[in-house]
């Protein structure tokens, strides 16, 4: 947000920060969600490239498509051990999880 609209909003008696600040999280924990967010969006890409449907991705895995598109979505309610299966069951190397660890965006302003 440029620092224009940031002066607007503050003198119209908003408040402005991060998702972080407003969620109240701390440091470990908002890395860990966007550490979350890095791998869902690793795995969306990833199937995209590889043409596969979420209902491919799913069978590959294990689960049904309801999950795979709850993965793709960063819902709280998937953990990072399945979030990492399923990028690796797809055919993503160790090196583009990395890659998308290391390029995660930071948690935007709210």
């Amino acid at each position: 947000m440029n620092s224009a609209k940031k002066a607007r909003l503050e003198a119209a008696g908003w408040k402005v920060g991060t998702v972080a600040e407003f969620l109240e999280l701390n440091k470990q924990e908002a890395a860990f969600v966007e550490m979350k967010l890095a791998l869902a969006r690793c795995l969306h890409a990833l199937r995209i490239r590889r043409k596969l449907s979420q209902s491919r991705v799913a069978e590959l895995v294990g689960s049904s498509q309801s999950r795979v598109a709850k993965m793709e979505s960063g819902d709280p309610s998937v953990s990072v051990d399945l979030l990492l299966r399923s990028v690796l069951a797809i055919g993503g190397s160790p090196t583009e999880v990395v890659r998308a660890l290391a390029s995660r965006k930071k948690l935007t302003p709210a």
